[in-house]
């Protein structure tokens, strides 16, 4: 992929936009429980700040009504914890798309919600004219909304004088992109949710690249459907056995494998006190549901994570938050962390494990985005990104 980074630029008295992904969960009293979008956004921030630039940044909160800003879609906690963060004022600016707002070079300012604007979702050619007008330089460093042509994200880079990716987005590209197309082999995916049916495209792309495709949660479920295992009252779709097969299939003509479970940790009912009962997977009861994958399948995954050269992970195996039901997920992550091989995550949850199991520092890259990783491992094309790579070749 070739575009501009915002690294490579001279930002000395440029007026900078950065598009960030500043989207993090917050408490019913408004407060922010988690800042690791915040916290991958800084250095995009702090490099525009120390190279003299006037910084503007923006991002998306919630899902606000298009034209209302009201108190829970307000940038105003991520401000305040930005200024923590930064050490510096960061004033939060309302009505921002006409302009009348002044940043001095050296100076940050967090314009409010920009999903609150109206056009944003529908990526309206007019918004995205003015806001490219309050700039000299547009950076997206937003790979979390990357599948997204919005006027933030899509528009304004077409109408910027300088369109470019911020490190963040620079780095996701890179790393995503050595993953798939460069990597070491053997090359592991683990692909695990609730849902087939949301994975389903993603579980078929990967089946045509990866050496071993581990499936866990409720996908693992379907497929052990598939194969013709009993599953209880498991999460499950039954209407998608036929696609699961396929991809079974389609990985066992190529010489690689989808492991399934062969021994599981099931449950009566889904509840954190229900107590766990470790079963082989074939004598799962009526009235069972897995909740994890038992000690005999973690123990078989790990040794494959370990010997892996590239994995790809997105997903916890199990219900990880139950103490009881989350030694799948424990053993997968102390087995990514323990292997050699280059390792990259994404998406919520899996952030939620590394942070539970304490491997945050042993993944080579953890990134912020969810939908857009999952898209771009698919093959999609980044409606974000294309438009960067469009404008530097032009």
């Amino acid at each position: 992929m070739n575009f501009l980074r915002m690294t490579d630029l001279d930002l000395a008295s440029k007026r900078v936009f950065i598009r960030a992904d500043l989207n993090v969960p917050q408490d019913d009293a408004g407060n922010v429980t988690d800042d690791t979008r915040i916290r991958a956004s800084l250095p995009g921030i702090r490099h525009a700040l120390d190279a003299g630039a006037a910084v503007m940044v923006t991002s998306h909160l919630g899902r606000p009504t298009e034209g209302v800003v009201s108190p829970e879609d307000s940038l105003a906690p991520i401000a305040a914890r930005l200024k923590v963060l930064l050490g510096i004022d960061v004033p939060l600016i309302a009505n921002w798309v006409d302009g009348g707002f002044s940043v001095a070079p050296g100076q940050v300012v967090l314009l409010e919600n920009c999903r609150c604007n109206k056009g944003e979702k529908k990526n309206d050619p007019a918004l995205a004219k003015k806001m490219a007008a309050l700039c000299d330089i547009y950076a997206n460093d937003a790979f979390g909304t990357a599948h997204r042509a919005e006027a933030t994200t899509e528009g304004i880079a077409r109408f910027a004088p300088v369109a470019c990716a911020g490190p963040l987005m620079a780095a996701e590209l890179e790393a995503l992109g050595n993953a798939l197309t460069q990597p070491r082999r053997p090359l592991v995916a683990i692909v695990a949710g609730s849902k087939v049916s949301t994975k389903l495209s993603i579980l078929g792309a990967l089946a045509d690249k990866v050496d071993q495709l581990i499936v866990g949660g409720g996908i693992a479920n379907t497929f052990l459907l598939a194969s013709g295992k009993p599953i209880g009252k498991s999460l499950a779709e039954p209407d998608l056995v036929a696609e699961a097969k396929a991809i079974i299939d389609k990985m066992r003509s190529r010489g690689a494998d989808v492991p399934l479970p062969e021994d599981v940790v099931c449950a009566k009912e889904f509840a954190a006190t229900s107590p766990a009962m470790l079963k082989s997977a074939s004598e799962v009861g009526a009235d069972d549901m897995i909740l994890d994958i038992g000690p005999r399948s973690a123990a078989r995954l790990a040794t494959m994570l370990k010997a892996a050269g590239t994995i790809v992970w997105n997903g916890p195996v199990g219900v990880f938050e139950f103490d009881a039901f989350a030694g799948g997920t424990r053993a997968i992550a102390e087995a990514i962390g323990a292997s050699p091989g280059f390792s990259i995550a994404g998406g919520g949850d899996t952030i939620a494990a590394i942070n539970k199991f304490g491997i945050t520092d042993k993944v080579d890259y953890i990134s912020t985005a969810g939908g857009a990783f999952l898209e771009f491992l698919e093959g999609k094309t980044l409606p974000a990104v294309a438009v960067l790579e469009e404008r530097a070749r032009n």
